[in-house]
């Protein structure tokens, strides 16, 4: 099995990266606008359900058994698809799904697909693979076809262009529309209504003409057979119900047991992710229709991928990020990512999910993934929000201690022992030091009279690899008397001094 690959050339590091980023005032700016546009509509409309809390506790519960259980729920869900018509190919990796679904395009002697917006697919790179095998893939989704034309990368995982503007996105449309198809109209403005019209006259020729439509999918039924894809602007109807074959390439970690399960996450997902009461258009099919007049594919293919997720799901504690519905409420919170954008961590997952999921499906070995446990402030920000109660700092500081200490994991189906990460010496160090001193009271407290007697000859700047912690931190002051002398010369509050 070759490495596991997660959509996006990985930086150096995060820290490099978000220092590029944060000194980009336009790009500040449209990601402040977004975010706090986005976080102040969920917001209201979760406060609309009395039973949020319990549906947020259904949808974890669910998602833990359903983890627990997956290689039951799995086969099921072959069954099921493989009953209704379907037919299912199971990938190890990219590389496998990448070959799996070139073939299935070539075999219909196509050399152009319609694709609905999939992170799946662009965690593999398939439109890469794909146009190396001479067939090119149209994003339909109008934030993935402003991405596309642009020749750029997503940055957010709901709205993969939260980087752009209005007037960025005008000059892409009418600097690039007409190499991939329709151009855009004379006089183009960056009014909203105008620019959804140029994409929809500019895709309206590609929906007619396609023969295969390639997807991912929200959610599967193992009980049924049934995928789900919610989407808000109709383009995921026109590619699953035109096409003649469909190609869905969706992670193992999508399945849920039965249609009941459903009910939780229609309800959660649109309100936590576009705070809407539900999607405007929830697309499901079940296997092939055999008439020539009906909607739906006449030929379906489901590509179940692990690229990763299995290694994820052997970790006790970092296998709750598999619990992800991809709604993005944690990148509209993070203090980081409104900050930092997305392209800085290096993945097709951004943001706090990212931080936690790249990592495992990746392993920690490349400076990127190594950096992602730490690009978070820890507030918490992000689990208060998590519609299926995913502890994000829980697992980023699981993460961090697999760096700096190295230890057990698997990788690849196969259980390794993990070197601690180059760079992690000095904190290391500091570590087993300040281990040592909680276990030595008196040698503690001997450290603590001294510092707070030196503290006027104290730097600002701390020296050595401390310099990077205090480089964009003050340095706590230090109080002129320790917290146990302060007791002690109370008389440790026996007469009630306060």
């Amino acid at each position: 099995m070759s490495g596991t690959f997660v959509g996006m050339p990985a930086f150096p590091s995060f820290p490099e990266a978000a220092h590029q980023a944060v000194h980009d005032p336009t790009l500040r700016g449209n990601l402040r606008h977004a975010t706090h546009t986005i976080r102040a509509k969920r917001s209201k409309a979760v406060g609309e359900l009395s039973d949020w809390a319990e549906l947020r506790e259904a949808g974890r519960r669910i998602k833990d058994h359903t983890l627990r259980h997956l290689d039951r729920y799995l086969v099921q869900l072959e069954e099921s698809v493989t009953a209704a018509g379907g037919t299912v190919h199971w990938a190890a990796d990219a590389d496998e799904a990448n070959r799996i679904v070139a073939r299935l395009v070539k075999e219909t002697g196509e050399s152009e697909v319609v694709k609905v917006k999939s992170m799946a697919t662009q965690e593999i790179g398939l439109n890469e693979a794909l146009e190396a095998e001479g067939v090119r893939a149209y994003e339909t989704d109008l934030a993935e076809l402003i991405v596309q034309l642009g020749g750029d990368r997503p940055s957010h995982i709901l709205v993969p262009a939260i980087h752009r503007n209005r007037g960025e996105i005008r000059d892409i449309f009418a600097s690039e529309m007409g190499e991939w198809g329709r151009p855009a109209p004379e006089g183009l403005t960056d009014t909203p209504a105008e620019l959804a019209e140029a994409a929809r006259l500019h895709l309206r020729e590609k929906f007619l003409r396609a023969k295969v439509g390639i997807s991912g999918a929200n959610f599967m039924v193992a009980e049924t057979g049934t995928l789900v894809v919610v989407e808000s602007e109709g383009n995921g109807r026109m590619c699953l119900t035109l096409p003649e074959t469909l190609i869905s390439v969706v992670g193992i970690e999508k399945v849920v047991p039965t249609w009941r399960d459903l009910e939780v996450f229609l309800q959660t997902l649109p309100r936590s992710s576009t705070a809407e009461r539900m999607n405007p258009y929830t697309s499901m099919w079940t296997g092939t229709t055999d008439s020539e007049t009906a909607d739906g594919p006449r030929a379906f293919h489901l590509v179940l991928l692990d690229n990763g997720r299995t290694d994820a799901l052997a970790d006790q504690v970092g296998r709750q990020a598999l619990r992800c519905i991809r709604c993005s409420a944690c990148l509209n919170v993070c203090p980081v990512y409104e900050r930092a954008g997305g392209h800085a961590y290096g993945s097709v997952y951004p943001g706090p999910i990212g931080a936690i999921l790249s990592p495992q499906l990746r392993g920690t070995a490349s400076a990127i993934d190594a950096s992602l446990p730490y690009a978070s402030s820890l507030c918490g920000a992000c689990y208060e929000v998590c519609p299926v109660a995913i502890d994000i700092p829980e697992v980023l500081v699981h993460l961090r201690e697999r760096v700096v200490e190295g230890g057990e994991a698997v990788r690849q189906g196969n259980r390794v022992v993990l070197r601690p990460a180059k760079g992690h010496a000095a904190e290391r160090a500091a570590m087993r030091a300040a281990r040592w001193a909680f276990a030595h009271p008196g040698a503690l407290r001997t450290g603590q009279r001294l510092a707070s007697r030196t503290r006027r000859l104290h730097p600002r700047i701390l020296p050595g690899p401390g310099k990077a912690w205090s480089g964009t931190r003050d340095l706590p002051a230090v109080p002129a008397e320790p917290f146990r002398d302060w007791w002690q010369r109370t008389r440790g509050g026996k007469d009630g001094a306060k």
